[in-house]
């Protein structure tokens, strides 16, 4: 495991160390590793949620009111 040296603001370490002493986490490391993972799933959310964003602006826009699309994505969810 890589091994690192950071520094901390005063607020950030106090709320580390009452996340450890609360036995939340067992270390500040095992913490900031719980983080780094929570980081890296939000970002393959928002790097989903773009990739649907920039397909959909590449396909255009519709004059359809939203009734119609609505009406339109029942019938072809319906069959």
């Amino acid at each position: 495991m890589a091994r690192q040296s950071i520094s901390l603001t005063e607020p950030n370490d106090k709320w580390l160390k009452s996340q450890v002493d609360s036995k939340e986490y067992s270390s500040k490391s095992e913490l900031i590793n719980d983080l780094v993972r929570q980081a890296r799933s939000q970002q393959k959310q928002i790097d989903w949620i773009k990739a649907k964003v920039t397909t959909a602006e590449q396909s255009g826009f519709t004059e359809e009111t939203k009734e119609q699309i609505l009406a339109k994505s029942k019938s072809l969810l319906n069959g």
